[in-house]
């Protein structure tokens, strides 16, 4: 059995963390798992939205697991776990369709990094959530101080962060972190219906406009360069390549 699963019907992926017996702490297994199921999901143009939920019904996710990485010395920390983490999780993040995370439970740690790489999160109501790693001696490592400082604000952040303590749902929804609170059985439901009012949206459109939320530049190049190459100068500059001329360009 997968750490993560991944199902995929029409244009909606669901992404699930399955390691409940650890509630869904993240290994190097897991590691593996999500980044193979983004791979798939990267290759397949169909799509047009993906849920990240987790299996349980008390936690998302707990964390990395400390076990996982509490035997590795400063030196393999530095090369192997933190820069994986945080590559895999930035490969989330660039998905082309948006990505809904539905918060089945708790959200702690490398958990609520995961959380904040989605576009979208949506909670059940009795879920908490933390940045608990100054409590053992350490710091968020995958882009957690990054992208919680953006979507709460900076004094929020280091609130969660300098002090470790958990806040609730309701808390979560004030600040920004997630953008709806429902009962737990009503999770999917709630979830299934965002993820479809995305997906009957234009795709291109839709992804897009992710991109330029997210400050990527990307868009404007795809654009600029779609549009400068069918141009007429475009075209002369592709027919003087390959008939080894130089270009005579008319600025239209």
């Amino acid at each position: 059995m997968s750490h993560v699963e991944l199902e995929i019907t029409g244009h909606l992926a669901t992404l699930t963390l399955n390691r409940p017996e650890k509630r869904n702490a993240v290994d190097p297994l897991m590691l593996d798992s999500l980044d193979a199921h983004l791979a798939t999901l990267e290759s397949n143009s169909d799509l047009r939205a993906v849920i990240l939920t987790g299996t349980g019904e008390k936690a998302f996710c707990a964390g990395a697991d400390i076990k996982a990485w509490a035997a590795l010395d400063a030196l393999g920390m530095w090369k192997q776990w933190i820069p994986r983490g945080q590559r895999i999780l930035q490969r989330l993040a660039n998905l082309r369709p948006p990505v809904i995370a539905l918060l089945n439970g708790y959200a702690f740690g490398g958990g609520l990094e995961l959380a904040l790489a989605c576009d979208i999160r949506v909670t059940a109501s009795h879920a908490s959530f933390a940045m608990p790693e100054v409590k053992i001696a350490t710091v968020p490592g995958w882009g957690g101080t990054a992208r919680l400082s953006k979507i709460i604000g900076i004094a929020r952040a280091k609130a969660m962060v300098l002090t470790g303590s958990p806040i609730d749902a309701q808390t979560a929804l004030a600040w920004g972190l997630v953008t709806e609170v429902c009962p737990l059985d009503k999770l999917p439901s709630v979830g299934g219906e965002l993820a479809g009012a995305v997906a009957k949206n234009a795709p291109v459109a839709v992804q897009i406009a992710k991109q330029m939320l997210d400050g990527d530049c990307a868009p404007l190049e795809s654009i600029a360069g779609s549009l400068s190459a069918y141009t007429n100068d475009g075209q002369e500059g592709v027919n003087s390549f390959l008939e080894r001329r130089e270009p005579k360009y008319k600025g239209d």
